[in-house]
């Protein structure tokens, strides 16, 4: 089977805050690329910053969400996650949050305690996936995915290693489980590797490079917080690292429905949005558990 054709490279040079923990670069949205990024709706790229000890509490206060889920993967530092369902923990290097707000959750993310009276570098990236309309309603949930409980393959000729957080990539199958077909890998490539790695026709499939430098395909090259959008059809990307370098892999069956998005709500048109508005305001979310 063919290899996957390359779409485009896609990046965001420009950072902005979340709140007073997180400075972010935004390196995909809904908002511009739509559907070609289903069932992915945007990904954040937080760091990398150094922080300086402090008593404060740093991060974002209660918010609401409805209609998807969001997955926070953490390489530095520490977060500390509460939300409504009474759900939350800390997580740290290598840990995985993935929350389902689907009908309705309130939650706040702030550094750790831990981490904010010592300080230090802090690194994460959080995405947000969509959810088919006959699950947007569902039951809000969480699953706290420890590094330990993410099972890791050695790459062909000792190209790196890959942490399947989600789907699978041979015979592995990574903890998460998702409402659609995903797979989500941590790759990590030795310098000068060469691998094909294998992704599922008919998938969306998107490449996020987060350390390091990487050519696909032979053509495109990508760095730091760079991503390459890559064709449905085929089966795999040959990607070359440069030097060493820390990957996302992002595969997902699209969902052909459409995307109406206000804010920290994405349905599927502008009653829902107007719903889940009204829901939210007339208290029908609950507050963060204390």
């Amino acid at each position: 089977m063919m290899t996957k054709t390359i779409l485009g490279r896609y990046g965001n040079d420009l950072s902005h805050w979340v709140g007073d923990g997180f400075p972010v670069r935004s390196l995909f949205s809904y908002n511009s690329l739509g559907q070609h990024v289903s069932p992915f709706l945007l990904l954040d790229y937080a760091g990398p910053h150094y922080f300086a000890p402090t008593t404060d509490r740093r991060g974002v206060g209660e918010h609401p969400h409805r209609g998807f889920e969001t997955v926070t993967i953490v390489y530095d530092g520490e977060v500390e996650h509460r939300d409504s369902t009474g759900n939350g923990g800390i997580i740290g290097p290598g840990d995985v949050q993935w929350m389902t707000a689907a009908g309705g959750i309130i939650h706040e993310e702030y550094h750790s305690s831990a981490f904010a009276k010592t300080g230090g570098p802090f690194r994460m990236v959080q995405l947000w996936v969509n959810l088919p309309a006959k699950d947007k309603m569902a039951p809000a949930g969480y699953q706290g995915i420890v590094a330990a409980d993410i099972p890791v393959v050695d790459l062909p000729e000792a190209a790196g290693t890959a942490r399947v957080i989600a789907g699978t990539l041979g015979d592995t199958t990574g903890p998460a489980k998702t409402f659609t077909p995903i797979n989500m890998w941590d790759v990590r490539l030795n310098h000068d590797a060469d691998i094909t790695l294998p992704l599922p026709d008919g998938h969306t499939a998107i490449l996020v490079v987060l350390t390091g430098h990487v050519t696909v395909n032979g053509t495109q090259e990508a760095g730091e917080a760079g991503m390459v959008l890559l064709s449905r059809d085929g089966g795999g990307v040959d990607i070359h690292a440069d030097g060493d370098a820390t990957l996302l892999v992002l595969t997902g069956e699209p969902i052909d429905e459409p995307i109406f998005g206000h804010g920290p709500f994405v349905m599927n048109n502008e009653k829902e949005i107007r719903q889940a508005i009204d829901d939210y305001n007339s208290g029908r979310f609950a507050q963060a558990a204390t």
